[in-house]
């Protein structure tokens, strides 16, 4: 809510000259614009248009082509000098191909089997640019990636093995991945240019309205006046809002800001703020409502109604962030690390009293998705109308937000999406391959196979398979690649559909904290100025829940919510025990500082406590052994510490 003004506002967007910039500006707010009338409907109501849904995507890529070549240089970043001719030609003929595929739609869908002139060289022109705005806007691990099913696709046939593709001729294989709705008209383009638009613009006027601001001030008066205040603070702010935004760097950057230095401020080493950022940050991406956009994504996946998905999620997610939240508050005992400073901490009640009504806007966004079966960006663009009458009538602390703030938070979001219609086009190209080539089924028979012979090794496989794919990747690309890939042999082999895409969503998120290449602790490492390795291994021990949760939901499906309530009220307890003894364990305090043999022996009793009753015939037995470990071991200890 800081007051810039106009020109500050279109310089933070984009640094480039008046007339580049107004332009950036401009089309942003198109992108967004055209969204919300998808969204409502208002092509047809309001217009008057009956449009396929390809004439309203091939425009929006059209669009975010020209953005992207016009906003991001080749060599990265916000463009700041003017823009070469090869960029205004490349911007302008991806958005010329793209209306002309639009307008020519009807026709061309009748005769594309055909391969015409015309289809093909649009089809070229559009793949072209998408890929190297994809490597403009995401980096080159992604264009690796996509680059490596290009190949496969091309000559995928003398591939030897099991693994070989089907032999494609190049102008079939070009106009499949730019016309069918299993490639670039596919669903992760559907759901980037409609109801993550409609959850990202959310996230900006939250910022600008101050429901942001209240929501960091809930959390320093919540867990600011415990030890390792700082920690908690960042925890409980980041899923917060992590839990609406889409990114987890873009969450690590903005409430990261505010919460490293303040736990580097209250004595947390600088490797220990960025890990517990990074893991705060990418469980936001896990956590109900939105994750990231991944729920909506998971729930046409398996044809189900999204409520379902984001109750699957609950309890994993509160898990995860059970593991953090423990190990936060131990870490901070065992080094002395206090609370926030007084003079830091505003009074819960004060700011209950200012901000409340910035809960109405998550209630209307609940109420919709979950009660009133609201399509998702409908529930999202409803919250967002909220958010806007409450900003400019009542605002934060006095401070009330403007109608210019509305538009700016329009064209905020609409350069922040320029790269997830990148991703979103390049998932769709590698789906369509996957589809096209065979490889999806080949690769789901050889896993499956593995599978049979040895279950354990087809979950480590897949496991690390997630992980390796999802190194440098957003959220959305990550899901709906390994989703594509792995869940299918899991599901072949007899895993719960819900339980597999998730399993494969926990992995996939791992490689934002998990070394060498943790886009997230990277992030945070820079904020915490801090090691980047160093940062990444600290990372994964702050996340080590979310290794090991994956597997027991695999094995008993009560951890999704899946099954009675005898047994949800025995498996979720337990699981949320065993989690806080592994952690001692791992942490090396409880009370006081513990010996090797002690904290193996919580570690021990945590899983057993873990492992759900029903995963096995005697599952129930685990449990009375590790209640019995850990009732000693905390006597032990408390008994140890009254002595001394």
């Amino acid at each position: 809510m800081a007051d810039r003004t106009d020109s500050e506002e279109a310089r933070s967007i984009s640094p480039a000259g008046p007339r580049v910039r107004w332009l950036v500006i401009a089309l942003a707010a198109i992108l967004v614009v055209a969204a919300i009338f998808k969204s409502l409907d208002l092509y047809r109501s309001l217009l008057g248009l009956q449009l396929y849904d390809q004439q309203f995507l091939f425009p929006m890529i059209g669009v975010a082509l020209l953005l992207t070549f016009v906003h991001v240089p080749a060599n990265r970043g916000k463009r700041a000098g003017k823009v070469p001719w090869y960029d205004w030609l490349a911007g302008l003929s991806g958005l010329a191909a793209c209306l002309y595929l639009a307008v020519e739609y009807p026709r061309l869908a009748d005769i594309v089997v055909y391969q015409p002139f015309d289809a093909v060289l649009c089809a070229i022109v559009v793949l072209s640019l998408c890929a190297e705005g994809l490597r403009r806007t995401v980096g080159m691990v992604l264009m690796a990636v996509l680059f490596a099913f290009i190949l496969f696709g091309v000559a995928g046939q003398f591939v030897p093995g099991k693994l070989q593709g089907q032999t494609i001729e190049f102008g079939d294989l070009v106009t499949y991945l730019t016309f069918d709705t299993n490639a670039l008209m596919g669903l992760p383009t559907q759901i980037v240019t409609t109801i993550v638009v409609a959850f990202l613009l959310m996230a900006s006027l939250m910022h600008r309205s101050g429901a942001g601001e209240f929501l960091n001030d809930v959390s320093i008066a919540l867990m600011g006046r415990y030890r390792g205040g700082a920690a908690k603070v960042a925890i409980t702010g980041s899923s917060l809002f992590g839990s609406i935004s889409g990114s987890t760097v873009s969450n690590v950057m903005s409430t990261g800001a505010v919460t490293i230095p303040l736990m580097k401020r209250g004595g947390y080493r600088a490797e220990s703020a960025g890990a517990i950022e990074a893991v705060a940050s990418t469980g936001g991406q896990l956590m109900p409502p939105v994750m990231g956009a991944v729920a909506f994504l998971m729930a046409e996946d398996l044809d189900v109604e999204y409520r379902v998905v984001a109750i699957a999620a609950l309890v994993p997610s509160l898990l995860y962030y059970v593991g953090l939240f423990v190990q936060a508050d131990l870490e901070a005992a065992r080094e002395g690390i206090s609370r926030v400073e007084e003079s830091l901490i505003p009074r819960l009640w004060t700011v209950l009293k200012q901000g409340w009504i910035f809960l109405i806007p998550f209630a209307v966004l609940i109420v919709g998705l979950f009660w009133l079966n609201f399509e998702p960006d409908e529930a999202a663009l409803d919250a967002c109308l909220v958010l806007v009458v409450l900003g400019l009538v009542f605002g934060y602390r006095g401070r009330r937000m403007r109608l210019r703030d509305v538009f700016w938070a329009v064209a905020e979001t609409g350069v922040l999406v320029i790269d997830l219609v990148m991703i979103g086009a390049a998932v769709g190209m590698i789906i369509g391959i996957i589809s096209k080539s065979g490889l999806g089924f080949a690769l789901t028979l050889v896993l499956s196979q593995i599978g049979a012979g040895n279950f354990a090794l087809l979950l480590a496989l897949a496991g690390v398979v997630c992980i390796v794919l999802g190194m440098g990747m957003p959220t959305i690309g990550v899901y709906v690649l390994v989703s594509a890939l792995v869940a299918p042999a899991m599901i072949e082999v007899g895993v719960t559909p819900m339980a597999a895409h998730m399993y494969v969503l926990y992995f996939g998120m791992l490689s934002f904290i998990t070394p060498p290449i943790c886009i997230a602790a990277f992030a945070a490492a820079k904020l915490a100025d801090s090691h980047p390795m160093a940062t990444g291994w600290a990372a994964t021990r702050f996340g080590w829940s979310a290794f090991v949760v994956p597997v027991l939901f695999v094995f008993s499906p009560s951890l999704l919510l899946d099954g009675t309530l005898l047994q949800l009220l025995h498996d979720i307890p337990t699981a949320i025990a065993g989690v806080w003894l592994v952690t001692i364990g791992i942490v090396g305090y409880y009370r006081r500082l513990l010996s090797w043999p002690v904290r193996a022996s919580f570690v021990v009793a945590g899983f057993c406590l873990l492992i759900p009753a029903g995963s096995f015939e005697g599952g129930f037995w685990t449990d009375l052994l590790g209640l019995g470990i850990a009732g000693f071991l905390l006597v032990r200890e408390y008994a140890a510490t009254r002595a001394g």
